[in-house]
């Protein structure tokens, strides 16, 4: 019947080879996995061998087929909400239009001129002239008159706005514009420059700022006609106010579901890579770098003969070399025939903070290795006061409790 901790140990072997089959394509273990497929198992993937440049260690890394998942997958989608496309209506309007008149500009003042006394006379009288011809209907008449005036006395903003309200009477909205801008560059605060410049506008469709010069003329000099006007522009340019608030509203409603649906993005790949992050750190520390799956860091270089299973070929004939007291023929006493004793207990090799220590350091794992290979080969380390203690603690540990002292006084 097994020793009841060797079961123990298999036992724990095997749920090691359950929880993580790639512990199988160590080289050290293929007897094993050549026995498991001589029954007939099924192995994994991961228990098969690995590419011979990689390193030959107990760690777990994520396999290609799982990087590549990963990598597949991308940054997390966020479910995308299919944005209808935002098509502004005609806004209804009322009233009457003109065409733009594209006629060359009119024959504008020079404000370089000299206005003397007599000349600014002359202007009044040329002015006077023309709204008598406005009167009569003649008004391309009217309209030469007032432009003698404006030759005149340049400086006038009233024979500027005035030839703008003949232009209106005209249907020439862009001259009368040209005009009043001229009218209002000399007066700012010229009623009838807003007035003409108002109505003109508003021949053009032109709503709100019809709307805008119509009221500031009100504001200066209200008259009856600017009122009636007004009647008429407002309507519309409450329409198209309304109507430009309702799409920039639409619009921006829009852009707030972007710039929303954008910060989910970067919060679910914030949050995924997080995850992931934590997840290759719980991973790590469940980990021992380089190590047995039993922690025996670094493996045992070039491993041990045969593995584990079946320790150390041909015993240790004829003692220890140098004298080990009592000597050790034909192997250490109780062992299993040519090999390692069949009761060697390693959960005190691995318990023992000081060979656990010991095994990380290359020269002792070389001269383990080489006395492993050839016992005969102690003699040479005995003189070492590094490696002599060390070894000499392991065939303690070989050996059982009653060696123990006497491997010690080695």
């Amino acid at each position: 019947m097994m020793d009841a901790t060797k079961l123990e140990e298999l036992k724990q072997f095997i749920e090691q080879c359950k929880s993580n089959p790639s512990i199988l394509a160590d080289p050290s273990l293929s007897f094993f996995h050549d026995y498991l497929e001589s029954l007939g198992a099924k192995l994994p993937a991961s228990a098969h061998k690995h590419d011979d440049s990689k390193s030959k260690s107990y760690v777990v890394e994520e396999s290609d087929e799982e990087m590549e998942k990963e990598e597949s997958q991308g940054e997390p989608e966020v479910e995308e909400e299919e944005e209808e496309e935002i098509i502004e209506s005609d806004v209804e309007l009322e009233g009457e239009t003109v065409e733009p008149d594209n006629d060359p500009p009119q024959k504008m003042g020079d404000p370089s001129v000299e206005v003397t006394e007599e000349s600014r006379d002359a202007s009044q009288e040329a002015k006077a002239k023309a709204m008598e011809a406005i009167s009569e209907g003649k008004l391309e008449e009217a309209i030469e008159q007032l432009t003698e005036a404006i030759s005149l006395n340049p400086t006038s903003a009233i024979m500027y706005a005035t030839r703008a309200t003949v232009y209106i009477k005209m249907k020439r909205p862009n001259a009368a514009i040209r005009d009043a801008n001229a009218a209002l560059e000399i007066n700012l605060d010229s009623a009838k420059g807003y007035k003409s410049r108002g109505m003109a506008r508003a021949m053009l469709g032109q709503w709100e700022d019809a709307a805008k010069d119509l009221h500031l003329a009100s504001k200066l000099d209200y008259d009856e006609e600017i009122s009636a006007v007004l009647k008429k522009v407002e309507p519309n340019a409450h329409r198209i106010e309304e109507h430009r608030r309702k799409y920039e509203r639409l619009h921006k409603e829009r852009e707030d579901r972007k710039a929303e649906r954008e910060r989910q993005r970067r919060r679910a790949k914030a949050q995924a890579e997080y995850e992931k992050a934590k997840k290759q750190e719980q991973s790590s520390s469940s980990r021992k770098p380089g190590g047995m799956p039993s922690g025996f860091p670094g493996g045992m270089p070039g491993g041990m003969p045969g593995g584990m299973p079946g320790g150390m070929p041909g015993g240790m004939p004829g003692g220890m070399p140098g004298g080990m007291p009592g000597g050790m023929p034909g192997g250490m006493p109780g062992g299993m025939p040519g090999g390692m004793p069949g009761n060697v207990d390693f959960s005190k090799i691995l318990n023992d903070p000081e060979l656990m220590a010991a095994f990380s350091d290359p020269e002792i794992m070389a001269a383990l290795q080489d006395v492993m290979t050839n016992p005969a080969n102690l003699a040479k380390h005995q003189g070492n006061p590094k490696v002599a203690p060390i070894i000499a603690k392991m065939m303690g540990k070989f050996a059982g409790p009653k060696k123990q002292d006497e491997m010690e006084d080695w």
